[in-house]
């Protein structure tokens, strides 16, 4: 009887995620089939007349991808106060974005990323080299978001990961290679209404079972609804410490790695091709700075509510399942298993879930990627929210992916064929182009989101470190330095992105040696999430080295230069 009652709610949770995903599903594929694009112009840059409300509720869409929704208060969850570097680098580089760059390339009036990196810097290698930047940083960060939509289908369809993997890379193909930029910027207004809902509904649930306030940002430093007079997080602090874990509230992270980390994130989001190229589907550059701050006021509301969210999850996982008898933990223990994405095994044979920090005796291994996604099944919350935080993190993930796909199609189609290649391609073969390029990039996508190198955000956080050390410093040297010329910007591009490269693969994923180095031989200390501020730096000084030894631009592209930070004049987008 108790199997058959668990059976019909397991099926219910599934049934109202077919409803719930089926139904934004058709909402994203209807508004691809209307916005379809009809000339470049459109599949690149939605034709440059999208308002201000809507390229906001885009941009704050494109920027919100998984990492944001699914792993960054499961990272918060685990991390306790390390984790907010992830928030603060986020946050503050937005703000960068938003402030320092965004309004210069809209006056710039280019396409892509690349395209402004090799007409600034009047070469084709610079062109082509910003080509691989963008390629190498948007698989990294793809990889991510597929891995995301991999995790939602394997626990919620009940499908294995790669093939939920599959799924997602087919939904994105129609919409990204149908509709372009026209069709993704309206998709993604639906999907931030959509995930804003999903992670703000559960939020606020969960906020009054526990403190009673209705607003998660108080209910995280509220005391307890149970009458003791307990603060969340000293319950939490407590609960921790039993455990053998460092206080939730103290940090463990070297300070200058936190410092790294959130200057990569910062710096990294600022040289972001596919939220760069947001700002390039605006009218005017007024546009730019209103759709900024816009997606600014969209971005804090999920963002402010991420570390109530974690300590409310961790909270209840504690009390949930730590030193609980196996036989007895609750159905969705059981089905996060069968993902593999929880993992048990009873060292001591006692049938009881030891949960600590000891390597040795702990018998529970739980992925942060499954925190956001497994909270209302720990709170017991109705099944359609449950449903609903899944349709959310698609939402998240799947308008990410599209927006990196476009990145992708776009420095294949228009920078490299276009602007090197075969400068005399029709329009139309362009866009022919544009749309089998993102076809290939789709299943380079797939392969990455089935073989990941680490956790969602972990992979998106090498993205950030790559865009940190090659286009971060190319693009503000570009607008700010007119003296700033091809040979340094290409030498220290080059230099930036092979010494992250370098990095990454040999301190993240273990190549150049049998096994994976440990911390202690990091480089100063500093993770291969916070290494792009290193590349980053030393991308700088090969670029204003090797200039000082080289001849200055041509006197036309200084004058651009002047002309793109003047800001009289700045409401038309100079082209």
């Amino acid at each position: 009887m108790i199997n058959s009652i668990l059976l019909t709610q397991a099926l219910t949770v599934q049934t109202w995620t077919y409803i719930l995903v089926g139904i934004t599903f058709s909402l994203y594929i209807g508004i691809a089939i209307w916005a379809r694009a009809g000339s470049t112009k459109e599949f690149y840059v939605a034709g440059g007349g999208v308002s201000p409300l809507a390229n906001g509720m885009a941009t704050a869409a494109d920027w919100m991808s998984a990492a944001s929704f699914i792993s960054m208060a499961g990272i918060i969850s685990f991390a306790g106060y390390d984790g907010a570097v992830y928030l603060m680098g986020w946050t503050g580089g937005y703000v960068l974005l938003a402030l320092l760059l965004a309004p210069y390339l809209r006056k710039f009036g280019k396409f892509t990323v690349p395209d402004f990196i090799g007409d600034r810097y009047y070469s084709n290698t610079a062109r082509f080299v910003g080509v691989i930047c963008a390629l190498l940083v948007s698989f990294t960060y793809v990889a991510g978001q597929m891995r995301g939509v991999g995790l939602v289908f394997s626990r919620f369809l009940e499908v294995d990961i790669n093939t939920g993997v599959v799924i997602g890379m087919l939904i994105v193909l129609f919409y990204a290679v149908l509709g372009g930029m026209k069709g993704i910027t309206y998709t993604q207004v639906a999907q931030y209404c959509v995930l804003i809902f999903a992670f703000m509904v559960p939020a606020i649930f969960i906020s009054i079972q526990m403190t009673g306030n209705p607003i998660p940002q108080l209910g995280f430093g509220s005391e307890l609804a149970d009458d003791s007079g307990t603060y969340l997080l000293d319950k939490l602090d407590g609960l921790s410490t039993d455990l053998g874990f460092a206080e939730y509230t103290e940090g463990s992270k070297s300070l200058m790695d936190v410092f790294a980390i959130t200057l990569a994130l910062m710096v990294g989001t600022a040289g972001l091709p596919h939220v760069i190229v947001r700002f390039f589907t605006v009218k005017r550059v007024k546009d730019a700075r209103k759709s900024a701050g816009i997606a600014l006021l969209l971005i804090v509301i999920l963002y402010s509510t991420a570390p109530a969210v974690a300590a409310f999850a961790r909270t209840n996982m504690i009390e949930t399942i730590s030193n609980q008898p196996y036989a007895t933990v609750p159905e969705w223990f059981k089905k996060w298993e069968t993902t593999g994405l929880i993992t048990f095994k009873d060292k001591n044979n006692d049938g009881l879930i030891q949960y600590v920090a000891d390597k040795n005796k702990n018998e529970l291994v739980v992925d942060n990627d499954i925190m956001v996604l497994a909270n209302p099944e720990i709170a017991e919350l109705p099944n359609w929210v449950i449903a609903l935080v899944a349709a959310g993190a698609l939402a998240a993930a799947l308008s990410t992916a599209a927006g990196l796909l476009l990145v992708i199609s776009a420095s294949v189609s228009h920078d490299l064929i276009k602007k090197m290649i075969n400068p005399k391609i029709s329009e139309k073969n362009e866009l022919v182009a544009a749309r089998l390029s993102s076809i290939v990039a789709v299943c380079v996508a797939g392969y990455f989101g089935i073989n990941p190198p680490g956790f969602v955000a972990a992979t998106v956080a090498l993205a950030f470190g790559l865009a940190a050390a090659s286009f971060f410093p190319a693009i503000i040297l570009g607008i700010f330095y007119k003296r700033m010329n091809k040979e340094g910007a290409i030498a220290g591009m080059i230099v930036g992105i092979v010494t992250m490269l370098y990095y990454m693969l040999k301190y993240k994923l273990g190549w150049f040696d049998d096994v994976l180095p440990n911390k202690s031989e990091w480089w100063f200390g500093i993770s291969p999430e916070g290494f792009g501020s290193v590349a980053m730096l030393l991308n700088f000084i090969v670029s204003i080295s090797i200039m000082k030894l080289t001849p200055e631009p041509p006197k036309e592209v200084q004058e651009i230069v002047e002309l793109i930070r003047i800001p009289s004049g700045a409401g038309e987008a100079t082209h």
